[in-house]
């Protein structure tokens, strides 16, 4: 369900770690003084696969450590997207300075250190890791610093503001869907940009299309967004890797739906069924239309199949 925030002030640092640890997971929070007054502003959007969290704070070191990852597993990735003043993190043996114009991508679920002066202030882009290791295993492996400043990194940046800005305008739908879009581009600029799947992912993610289109190929509503959801890859990912192998989702499905039709018109168990409803059963959507897509396919009519002449 989609949810979120208007602005919250906090000026209390114990509230703040509360709401932090809340989104980005259990951390070890220091700060130069606990009982000292203490301004920060934070704004939040999530859905069920993504989130966006803009962050303005105190001064302040964040320390994700191997124990907290224990206890509060997240499976997760973050875009830290500055805009204003200057953080450092690390992870590893990676460590980075960032302020607008660059961006970090981060395993949650690894030990990190994250540092900022009084007037950072960021946008957050919380992902699932799964999503983003189908997409990129390149992505997924140690953090990746990007630039924001022009290019595809610019985009990223752009997007990632004007998804927090139009929030209240959002349904869960339409933002789930600008957040695919929005992986999809971090994983490209993470790979210097380039516009392909990974290839050592292509023939694996093929086979899953083919093997869930065989599987649902009777819905009517199936089609390639559905395919991107119940695959958990971006629809813009699922129409690459399936050019890159010479279809697409379409043709895909209405061949899937053909040859189950074929065979049912030949089988003795779909005797009683008439042309139109064994057409019906296949997801298609008019007898006229999967009659004209049957001889296409296969150069004789339904009814030609149904009593086995050609």
């Amino acid at each position: 369900m989609y949810s979120w925030s208007e602005a919250l002030t906090l000026t209390s640092a114990g509230d703040w770690d509360e709401l932090f640890t809340g989104l980005h997971g259990a951390s070890r929070i220091n700060v130069p003084d606990h009982e000292a007054p203490w301004s920060a502003r934070l704004e939040w959007q999530q859905s069920t696969a993504y989130g966006l969290a803009l962050c303005a704070g105190g001064r302040e070191v964040v320390r994700r450590e191997t124990r907290h990852i224990r206890s509060d597993p997240r499976g997760t990735y973050e875009l830290l997207v500055p805009l204003a003043g200057t953080a450092w993190v690390e992870q590893g043996p990676s460590a980075a300075e960032i302020r607008p114009g660059s961006m970090v991508l981060c395993d949650i679920d690894r030990p990190m250190r994250f540092a900022h002066d009084a007037d950072f202030l960021s946008i957050a882009f919380i992902m699932s890791g799964t999503d983003v290791s189908a997409r990129s295993p390149f992505a997924a492996g140690e953090p990746r610093l990007l630039g924001a400043d022009r290019g595809l990194g610019r985009i990223v940046r752009q997007l990632t503001t004007t998804l927090h800005e139009e929030r209240e305008q959002l349904s869960e739908r339409t933002f789930d869907i600008a957040c695919d879009r929005l992986l999809d581009l971090v994983c490209l600029a993470a790979e210097g940009g380039t516009d392909t799947a990974p290839a050592g992912q292509r023939a694996t993610v093929e086979a899953a299309i083919r093997r869930h289109v065989r599987q649902h190929a009777c819905e009517p509503d199936l089609d390639v967004v559905a395919i991107a959801r119940a695959l958990g890859w971006s629809v813009r990912y699922v129409q690459q890797v399936l050019r890159e192998a010479g279809t697409t989702a379409r043709d895909l499905i209405r061949r899937e739906r053909l040859h189950l039709a074929r065979a049912r018109l030949a089988g003795g168990s779909w005797a009683a069924h008439s042309i139109a409803q064994i057409a019906y059963s296949c997801g298609f959507a008019s007898h006229a239309s999967f009659a004209t897509a049957f001889r296409s396919e296969f150069g004789m009519t339904p009814s030609a199949a149904r009593r086995g002449t050609a």
